[in-house]
């Protein structure tokens, strides 16, 4: 039956307005559901993760802050030449006490301390009365001698002649000859006691015997003189030193003996010279080590022209020495003392490794270590005797090597 407007109308008006309404929207309407829906996760998941990450990053940092605190030091590599500080005596090259070879009493003396004498120069006159009196008595007794040997000579002489007339028998010219023998023989030892007494004559007067200094002297006018010669106390009159070239006597450990040599330069710093060193030359080495010391002897000369280096000064001998081997020194508060042996605590990977080292010298805040590091590790400074190797740790301070003090 066909349908009428009514009819249609009717048809239509069935549904309700706002449903069709829908029908129409629903497409783009569950499009925006959808984008709102995902921008809502989206939300909620940026914040969860947020979350996540900032709880990791805090349980990380809590970790991190339970971790030891360590300060690390790298170990500092010396050079091959080691500078040795070592005492020394200075002396005079040339030093001598001037005793008396005669008894008497000091006549005069021209000399004193301080004073610059030369060789041959008078420093003293003795007196010796009894040396004048033996000298004369010996000098007439070979008068004597030579008389008597004059007389034997002139017999003998004649005895042999009558002797070819057989006017004398031969007895008779063997006694002038043996005589005239034995007057020889007395005149010999009296010539030779006159040169005796001479000689000791001759010691009335004391000469410097170089060039130098009086450094003491120990007598004045009437002093009675003792021969040095003689027994009992003896005393130098005259101490003389030559201070134009000093030695320098040093005594070297013997664990730098091998490298101590002939010709090697020396610098050499005085108390009295502050900022100031003095050069000497390495000259010879006693090339024995003493048994009580342990220590080679070396003597150091120093040029002295001007005698601005007193004798008997102490000095600080500085002699670079070279090693065999390359060598670190570290600080002496890394060190740990456990039961099986010396140890220091090293950080590798964020954990310790005690490593075994070996010992050489010690410098008072730090020591060397001759074998058991490499100029990369990283050393603990004061670490706790608790620690154990296979400890995390956490770095907090680095120290260079030049830093260490």
């Amino acid at each position: 039956m066909p349908q009428t407007e009514d009819t249609k109308q009717i048809g239509e008006s069935t549904l309700p307005p706002n449903d069709a309404a829908a029908l129409k929207r629903s497409p783009k309407h569950w499009l925006g559901l959808t984008i709102a829906l995902v921008v809502v996760v989206g939300l909620l998941s940026s914040g969860i993760w947020s979350r996540v990450k900032a709880r990791t990053a805090l349980n990380a940092e809590t970790a991190q802050a339970a971790l030891p605190a360590v300060s690390v030091v790298s170990p500092k590599q010396t050079a091959l030449a080691d500078e040795i500080i070592l005492p020394g005596n200075v002396q005079p090259f040339i030093t001598s006490p001037i005793y008396a070879r005669t008894n008497g009493y000091l006549k005069k003396w021209n000399f004193d301390i301080g004073a610059h004498v030369k060789q041959g120069q008078l420093l003293a006159v003795i007196e010796t009365p009894e040396v004048d009196q033996q000298l004369q008595q010996a000098r007439s007794n070979l008068l004597t001698a030579q008389a008597n040997l004059e007389l034997a000579s002139i017999t003998k002489a004649r005895y042999q002649g009558l002797l070819k007339s057989n006017a004398v028998s031969q007895q008779d010219v063997d006694n002038a000859v043996g005589t005239y023998n034995a007057n020889k023989a007395t005149v010999e030892a009296d010539r030779a006691a006159v040169e005796q007494y001479s000689a000791m004559v001759s010691f009335e007067k004391i000469y410097a015997p170089f060039d130098g200094v009086v450094t003491a002297r120990n007598t004045d006018i009437g002093d009675l003189i003792n021969s040095g010669s003689a027994g009992g106390t003896k005393t130098d009159l005259f101490h003389i030193s030559q201070p134009g070239k000093l030695r320098v006597y040093v005594n070297v450990p013997e664990e730098y003996s091998q490298g101590v040599k002939v010709g090697m330069t020396a610098d050499l710093s005085l108390a009295e010279f502050p900022g100031r060193t003095f050069q000497g030359q390495l000259v010879r080495t006693a090339e024995d080590i003493n048994l009580t010391t342990r220590t080679l002897l070396i003597e150091i000369d120093v040029d002295n022209p001007t005698g601005t280096l007193l004798t008997g000064s102490y000095a600080e001998v500085h002699l670079a020495v070279p090693t065999r081997a390359s060598t670190f020194r570290i600080p002496v508060n890394t060190l740990l003392f456990r039961s099986e042996g010396m140890r220091v605590g090293v950080v590798k990977g964020g954990k310790v490794v005690l490593t075994a080292v070996t010992p050489g010298h010690d410098f008072g805040n730090e020591i060397e270590i001759v074998a058991g590091l490499t100029p990369q590790d990283q050393v603990i400074v004061n670490p706790p005797d608790s620690i154990i190797s296979g400890q995390a740790v956490q770095v907090v301070q680095a120290t260079l090597p030049g830093d260490i003090k």
